[in-house]
């Protein structure tokens, strides 16, 4: 492994937690995770590649959907035990569910509503 990957605190799964923004508008698009491998071939392809822990397999972002995330900047925090990717959003949409980010609920009258339109339906993303 590479020295920096080590300075790197990991959880005791062996995963990070990354926050992706737009490079240019610098809105939050998602939280995921990433295990050594994935932050290894994040920085060496120049796309956004994670860990899945519901699919237990690395998750190459846009694989499916053609929706990926080009690099800008990898950062990481001042604890050494967050990742925050820069990224340039493919087709501007970051979500499964179709919409231009997961942060898509406002708390409302102490209810949870989307206040995000889908930009596009899922099952034409994901057919």
């Amino acid at each position: 492994m590479s020295h920096w990957l080590e300075q790197v605190k990991w959880n005791e799964d062996g995963l990070v937690p990354v926050i992706t923004q737009e490079f240019e508008t610098k809105q939050v698009l998602t939280l995921a995770w990433m295990n050594r491998e994935a932050l290894k071939l994040t920085n060496e392809t120049g796309h956004a590649v994670y860990w899945s822990r519901s699919r237990q397999k690395l998750w190459h972002k846009g694989e499916q959907s053609g929706h990926q995330q080009i690099i800008k900047s990898i950062r990481i925090d001042c604890d050494n035990d967050a990742v925050l990717l820069e990224v340039v959003q493919q087709g501007g949409i970051a979500c499964h569910t179709g919409r231009h980010h997961c942060f898509y609920f406002r708390l409302e009258d102490e209810q949870w509503q989307p206040v995000e339109p889908v930009l596009k339906n899922p099952d034409e993303i994901y057919s």
